[in-house]
């Protein structure tokens, strides 16, 4: 590859695939995991992906590196010393070898074998007081879980190469794609001042996969029965759902607040829609009957010939809010 097309193209250094070729899974993950920037441009130029597919290209080029292979070539700058140009499985061959390079791994041949290995470069750091915890990924509802990545929370001042070398040299998972973002811990007031809270800021790397990972004993992934027992042996020994009304009785005690400040449902179930439309259906029966009783009173005073007043249908009115009295419960009366 020409020396003057890697100065034209600094871009190169930033990558997705390490150990390529790709799983096709592995490409739909890494078409799906590509920032939102980067797909809407995309859509835009090419059109929309459909869902469960991937935007590479037969040779494994995301449209990125198809578009920069495009102009490489039609600027001259893809010819190797014989004079031949690339194809682009060629041209993407070279470009990992150079990432490999950057990103401190080496393909190592190994004597009498046809197979190379992939060698992590630097200098060895033993007992790294550095905590990596891996937690599920982020799952939209009614979306499959994605076993092509695997999301962290780590330091922030560690970096994506530093990620990448830990699981290649200590663990031997290939990544294809790593992407980071911060979470900074919102502003609290406390005694000494507004504060922020330090378990509450972190770093999460999202890694991309070559070799699919499965979340041990995740409960959407097993059957009906053995998730049923699962859930239930959860409850049994961490009083799960127990928790969670706790949590709902200690809101509602925040929100109803204690003493003179409190205030009362009228019926256990007053948020329910069955006690919400009665509640609707009685106050209109309320409101038709007053207006009835309005318009007799009305009608009565213009037979007697008197001027209809507000004074004087006042008390019909007042008669049609008052609620319907009940009977009275005759069977528990006893004689003195």
């Amino acid at each position: 590859m020409n020396i003057h097309a890697l100065r034209r193209c600094p871009q190169l250094r930033r990558a997705y695939a390490t150990q390529p070729p790709l799983p096709e899974l592995a490409k739909v993950a890494r078409t799906a995991s590509t920032p939102l920037a980067v797909r809407l441009r995309r859509r835009k130029q090419f059109g929309a992906t459909l869902e469960g597919a991937s935007d590479a290209t037969k040779d494994g080029l995301t449209p990125t590196e198809q578009a920069r292979y495009t102009r490489l070539k039609a600027q001259g700058l893809l010819r190797s010393e014989d004079g031949k140009v690339p194809t682009e499985a060629e041209w993407l061959e070279q470009v990992n070898v150079r990432r490999s390079r950057v990103r401190g791994f080496r393909r190592m041949d190994k004597e009498g074998s046809a197979s190379a290995t992939t060698q992590v470069l630097g200098r060895r750091v033993y007992l790294p007081n550095i905590v990596m915890r891996l937690v599920r990924n982020h799952t939209p509802p009614g979306q499959p879980y994605n076993p092509y990545e695997a999301t962290f929370r780590i330091p922030q001042s560690v970096t994506k190469t530093d990620v990448r070398s830990l699981l290649q040299a200590v663990y031997g998972v290939k990544t294809t794609y790593i992407r980071t973002d911060n979470y900074i811990s919102p502003w609290y007031r406390t005694a000494q001042g507004f504060q922020r809270r330090s378990y509450k800021t972190y770093k999460r790397a999202v890694v991309g996969l070559v070799d699919p990972f499965y979340y041990p004993l995740r409960l959407e992934d097993m059957e009906p029965e053995k998730r049923k027992e699962r859930e239930e042996w959860l409850e049994k020994n961490f009083n799960i759902q127990h928790a969670r009304n706790l949590r709902k009785q200690e809101l509602l005690r925040m929100t109803m607040g204690e003493g003179k400040a409190s205030f009362k449902l009228n019926a256990p179930y007053a948020t329910k829609r069955s006690h919400i439309i009665r509640i609707v259906n009685e106050r209109r029966a309320q409101r038709e009957t007053m207006v009835s009783n309005a318009v007799e009173e009305i009608r009565s005073l213009r037979e007697k010939g008197e001027e209809v007043d507000y004074e004087k249908i006042k008390p019909s009115i007042r008669k049609g809010l008052l609620p319907p009295k009940k009977p009275a419960d005759t069977s528990s009366s006893s004689s003195v």
